[in-house]
């Protein structure tokens, strides 16, 4: 194997890595509800609203967060959580 083919497997190698590993701890939130539902999330001190159509799912809060359900409950959440919200109301599995 070639110097030049062994680094670009090594390159691809380091891509899909680290492009895993940076979403790998990140909350995942499905919307199981029959309406769109919108979240505030607020991380590293900076507030969003992410809006989730029913049936559709998000990726969120890859270093951690507070969200604040449609339901007036507020939450924090460290990444890696799978979350189901229906009728505005969570279910952190």
């Amino acid at each position: 194997m070639s110097a030049a083919s062994a680094m670009v497997k090594f390159l691809a190698a380091s891509v899909v890595f680290f492009g895993a590993a940076s979403g790998a701890f990140a909350a995942s939130v499905s919307n199981v509800g029959t309406g769109a539902v919108v979240l505030v999330i607020v991380e590293n001190g900076n507030r969003t609203e992410v809006a989730i159509d029913a049936g559709a799912s998000e990726t969120i809060c890859p270093s951690g967060c507070f969200v604040t359900l449609p339901n007036g409950d507020r939450i924090g959440l460290e990444g890696g959580e799978t979350i189901e919200i229906q009728d505005g109301a969570a279910t952190i599995k």
